[in-house]
């Protein structure tokens, strides 16, 4: 009997409705599908359109996709030289413990390295014991002091309205 395959490859036109199925996943494990908004659109247009705001690897176990792992440029004044943000990790439970999350995150270091960035690096949730084992293990360092600031919504709105012109 034939090994069962991993393969990571960089996502393209056509898989926004993978990459929703996956971020709604994403999403069920950890408990926020309230939140889930983005749509199949969305993610055509931010991935694969004129000006992509976003870029992603998808995880294909014997055929299938079964993780993904988005990820943007970002800029570090301290180290003067680019970065990559991953906005989201996530292989499928039922192929979990088959190093398809390594391979993601291995693949991620290569692009990042080969761009000439500085770092690497994403958040994890503080009850998700398992991924912050996980990424412990790669030799992540865990920045316990650094706390996540966002403006959505109303806030967001109210921010961009303050002082009335634009």
């Amino acid at each position: 009997m034939a090994a069962a395959s991993n393969l990571i490859r960089p996502a393209r036109p056509g898989d926004a409705p993978l990459i929703l199925e996956l971020i709604r996943a994403l999403a069920d494990y950890e408990k926020l599908s309230h939140e889930v908004e983005a749509t199949v659109e969305a993610l055509d247009r931010d991935l694969f359109g004129d000006r992509p705001h976003a870029e992603a690897l998808i995880a294909e176990h014997d055929g299938q996709g079964v993780g993904f792992a988005l990820y943007f440029h970002n800029y570090s004044t301290f180290l003067g030289r680019p970065g990559i943000y991953l906005e989201d990790l996530f292989v499928r439970p039922e192929v979990r413990g088959r190093g398809i999350g390594k391979q993601l995150l291995t693949q991620l270091a290569r692009i990042a390295v080969d761009r000439g960035c500085g770092r690497l690096e994403w958040s994890v949730l503080d009850w998700n014991e398992p991924a912050i084992a996980f990424y412990a293990s790669l030799g992540a360092d865990l920045k316990r002091e650094w706390l996540i600031n966002r403006l959505t919504g109303d806030a967001l709105h109210a921010l961009a309205d303050a002082g009335g012109s634009r």
